[in-house]
């Protein structure tokens, strides 16, 4: 993948998740000089396994191949969803980035307190893997999981998607559309 590209794209995939028993998925197309490209929506299940099948079925449904890294805002949604980014990134043949923005000892232990004897969230959790730190251009830190790229490539990608902060924003612009989304699924 040529990084310096202008017209490298991300899916920038995140939630809105207030507690309901489906949580709002906003997929943002952003170009690398921050045109806003597409748009895609989805529900995943609070509690639920959907949550790498729901985005792999978002990623088809834009029918795009122009698409250069997909980048999601958390790889465990909708309370304890967890999503196999290996899957994902061999599924849809896209690299798979996920971010988080806050240093923890991470969510085994909360996993096995709300799901006791769940075996098969626990394991696909700790597929995950460990998080690598990576700091960008603006001087904030950010965590990464990554698979079909590399984590130097994946923090590079991330670094030139944020303008201000640690939010790169492909996901940035999709929280806020997932917050509108969800808002707009709730009735008064």
């Amino acid at each position: 993948m040529h990084l310096q590209k202008k017209g490298l794209r991300a899916l920038g995939i995140a939630e809105s998740y207030t507690g309901r028993v489906g949580s709002t998925l906003a997929g943002v197309v952003m170009r690398k000089d921050l045109r806003i490209d597409g748009f895609i929506f989805a529900t995943v299940t609070v509690g639920g396994t959907d949550a790498t099948d729901v985005i792999i079925g978002m990623v088809r449904d834009l029918g795009r191949q122009d698409i250069n890294v997909i980048l999601l805002s958390g790889c465990v949604i909708a309370w304890f969803n967890v999503t196999d980014i290996d899957r994902l990134a061999e599924e849809t043949g896209f690299p798979v980035v996920c971010v988080t923005y806050e240093e923890s000892d991470g969510l085994l232990d909360d996993i096995h307190h709300h799901f006791p004897g769940d075996e098969v969230r626990a394991s696909a959790y700790i597929r995950l893997g460990e998080r690598v730190p990576a700091r960008l251009c603006t001087g904030e830190m950010i965590y990464l999981r990554a698979a079909g790229i590399s984590h130097a490539d994946a923090a590079r990608f991330c670094d030139d998607f944020t303008l201000e902060g640690k939010i790169p924003e492909p996901l940035r612009v999709a929280r806020l559309c997932a917050r509108q989304a969800g808002k707009r699924a709730t009735p008064a």
